[in-house]
Formats: structure tokens, sequence, C-alpha cells
């Protein structure tokens, strides 16, 4: 928030010369900025970055009949989209208000002018914009300080400060998650924050190479190893001498190149295909796959050696699903990135996708994530992104009803316990710990069909 001699600046869009006269004298306080028309606005807008404007919604259309004042909004916020707008309106003008604040207007005022009671609007416009912008100060320092994660959950955070401990050293890593939970951010992350960072981080997939290529790709070959080698080509190893090589989707390595992996992880030492001459290659490995390698070692369909070499240090990455806090923090993340790439003024998520975003299971996780925002950034058509946006479903359930849980609790409670006894009422009062009465009132309120008992039949009819 811009602020003049600690005053903070206030905007005021008014083609009535006397009036904007009064509401500056009147608004002392701050740093008024006038302008009376959209060009001058929008210009204030830029050179000023107010953090609340007070905006005549009726600005006379321009030569094309442009509608000035919702033109205005628009521009507003589509170059500062945290600012809050305040349109004041004429009498009786209460649908075009609406339609502003539909646009992203904070809220609206009729004419005519309360000096008293716009300035309670103010006053809270300007208190919500602090929190807003403490509150993204606050997410901000909740972050891990390493390069591309963004986390607040505490067992993401556990593995952050893990990863700070372990970058230093050579140990050699695996990580281990389901697809799309970040595992090569991490990867990454450990290469960024070691030592070997001026070095190249080399990537290669082990289940999208054929398996005919992946010795080659990994170890290089000579010329005229096999038909079509031309050249001498190094390998992935090789490349990524003194920097990190990154082993994703390990568990789908073929068992024939998981021995020479090994001896290559023992030795640190290659041959390339079709060559005599072993190669010195120092390399810091990390491993990563969403597979079970231990039930792999089981079956036979993973070296056991192999395993233990590789998992000199294994770090288990949760699903997005329970990571708390973490969804909507990386959705603003990500909202904020494709805002760029798309060049979009987008400027959050309204309250139905927040819930929408939190509630979902995120089975595709942060991959999935990323598509779904991407796309909604790209279909937006309102300021802020909406559920039906993201392509899921409002999550209405979130509303907590404290007397439907009483309710399905209670209902659960009296069944289970008239099933435990058989439908013995007495019995079940007991193992509730209620009077008999007070579970004959509970079956007939929530009629509930009492079982069969050895000693008597009953039924809501009874009662």
């Amino acid at each position: 928030m811009n602020k003049i001699n600690n005053k903070p600046t206030l905007l005021i869009v008014e083609d009535d010369i006397g009036l904007q006269s009064q509401l500056r004298w009147h608004f002392d306080a701050y740093h008024v900025v006038l302008a009376n028309d959209r060009q001058s606005a929008i210009a204030a807008i830029r050179k000023e970055e107010p953090a609340v404007v007070v905006q005549d919604l009726g600005l006379p259309p321009d030569d094309e009949g442009v509608e000035e004042g919702f033109a205005t909004v628009r521009e507003t916020l589509a170059l500062a989209p945290n600012t809050k707008i305040i349109v004041v309106t004429g009498h009786h003008e209460r649908e075009n208000a609406l339609r502003a604040v539909d646009l992203g207007a904070y809220d609206f005022y009729e004419k005519p002018v309360n000096t008293e009671a716009l300035d309670l609007i103010v006053n809270r416009a300007f208190h919500i914009y602090n929190l807003e912008e403490q509150n993204r100060r606050l997410q901000s320092q909740s972050h891990s300080n390493l390069n591309g994660l963004i986390a607040s959950d505490p067992a993401m955070l556990r593995i952050c400060q893990t990863i700070e401990k372990i970058a230093p050293t050579n140990i050699t890593s695996l990580l281990l998650g389901e697809s799309g939970t970040g595992k090569e951010v991490l990867a990454k992350a450990i290469h960024h924050s070691s030592p070997r960072n001026e070095h190249r981080f080399i990537a290669i997939n082990c289940a999208a190479v054929p398996e005919a290529l992946m010795e080659s790709e990994l170890f290089g070959h000579e010329r005229g190893a096999f038909t079509g080698a031309n050249k001498t080509t190094p390998g992935k190893v090789e490349t990524a001498h003194n920097g990190t090589l990154f082993l994703d989707e390990i568990g789908d390595m073929p068992l024939p190149l998981q021995a020479k992996l090994l001896r290559f992880l023992q030795e640190r030492e290659i041959e390339r295909v079709g060559g005599r001459e072993t190669i010195a290659v120092d390399v810091r490995v990390v491993c990563a796959t969403n597979k079970d390698l231990e039930t792999m070692v089981a079956d036979g369909d993973f070296r056991e050696d192999l395993y233990y070499r590789i998992s000199e240090m294994v770090i288990n990455i949760p699903p997005l699903r329970v990571r708390n806090g973490d969804k909507i923090l990386l959705a603003r993340h990500l909202l904020q990135q494709f805002n760029e790439q798309q060049n979009r003024g987008i400027a959050g998520f309204n309250s139905e996708a927040t819930a929408a975003i939190e509630s979902y299971n995120w089975p595709g996780n942060i991959r999935e994530m990323e598509n779904k925002i991407r796309r909604a950034v790209i279909m937006c058509e309102g300021k802020k992104i909406s559920a039906a946006d993201l392509c899921l479903e409002s999550a209405k359930d979130l509303s907590i009803n404290l007397r439907k849980v009483r309710y399905e609790a209670e209902q659960q409670a009296i069944n289970k316990a008239l099933y435990i006894t058989a439908g013995n009422i007495s019995a079940a009062a007991k193992l509730l710990g209620i009077t008999r009465p007070t579970l004959y009132d509970l079956v007939k309120k929530y009629e509930i069909q009492i079982p069969d008992s050895p000693m008597r039949t009953v039924s809501t009819a009874d009662l």
C-alpha cells in the first residue's frame, strides 16, 4: 500500500468539482488523490497504487458510448486486484451498484453523500485491505525456505528440514510418494541446496525409456556400438559429473540393468556401451518411485542389494489430500504463477471455489491441481475463479450443521446398542447410559425399527 507522509493513499474518482473538494477536505487523514474520468483514474492507479478507491459509478460515457464507471472498475481491478473499490451511485440505482460489486467492487454507497457513513465504509475497507496484506505476508513466511517448495503442513515442513540437513552431504536419497506429489521438485531442492548447485541437475525417467535403450541412455555408447551409433555419446550419468543425477520411477528399471546400476553406485565408475575403458564419475544420486520397493524386493522384482544402496535416506512424501493447509496455499501460488503466464488479473478464488479446493481429494495430487488451475485461469470470465471454473463440485457439506451431526450420531448409537443387545430395550438403555422411557422416546423420534429379541418383539407401532 502506497503511503505519503505515513498517510495511506485514497483515490477519489468524481467528476463533480464541488463534491471533489468536499471529500478531499473531509478525508484529511489520508493522502487524497483526485481523478475526474477513467483515463486520469487509471493513471493514478498506476502511479499512486492506492489501497482504497471511492468512485462515482455515474461517470459520463465517452465519445463511443462506453460506460465509463463500469469500465473504470474493470480496468482498476485488472491492474490492482487487491484494491478495494467503493462505488458511489445515484439514488434508486441499486442494480448498477450490485452489478459493480459483481465485477469485483468491494462495497457501494448511494447519494446523497453522508460523509460520516462513507467514513465508516472507507475505514473498514482500509482495515480489510491491511488484514489481507498481513495474511499474504504470513502465508509467504510459512513457505519453506527451499527453492520451489510451497508448504505449511507440519509433515512437509519436517521433510524440508530433512532436505536442508542432507543436502550438503553425498548421501543417496530415495523419495517415495504417489504420482504428482512433487518428487522431482524435492530432488531439485536437494540439488540447489547442495555444494553441487553450480553444476548440472540431470533427470531420467526410467519408465519412459525403452528397455533396449536404457543402458545407452544411462551410461552412453561408443561409436559403432550398435546400428545407428554414428558417434560416441556420453550418457546421463557422465553428463551429471560433479552435479546431481535424478533417477525417477526407479521401480520400473529392468532387472538386468539394476545390476549395472548397483556396480556404478558402489564403484562410481562406468563403461559406455561398446567401450572397454572405465570412466570415473563424481555424482550425487537421488532416486524416486511411486511403487512399494520392499514388496517388489520380496516378490523378486527389485534387487535387494540395490534397494539398500539407494535407500540410505528414505523420504516419504504425503499425498496432497492429507497435507493440512497446503491445498489452498498451493492453489494461490499456482494462480499467481498462471496469472503471470497468461497475462490475466484474476484476484483469487471465491468462497465456493476455496471450499471445493479444500474438500476435493486431489487423486492426481499437485499435477492435477496445476492442470485445473491453468485451465480455470484461461476460462474464467469473472474477477475470481469459481468452483465451476475449476470443474469441481461445490462443497456444500463443508458448512457443518451441529444439529444434523448430533441427529446422525444418536441414530447410529441407538441402532448399534439395539443390535448388540438383540433388541432388549432395558439392556440397550443401560448400554447407552439413559433410562428406558428416554430410549423409547428416541426410538419413536427417529422411527427406528427394533430388531427381534429372543424375549419379545417390539416395533415403533407398539410405542
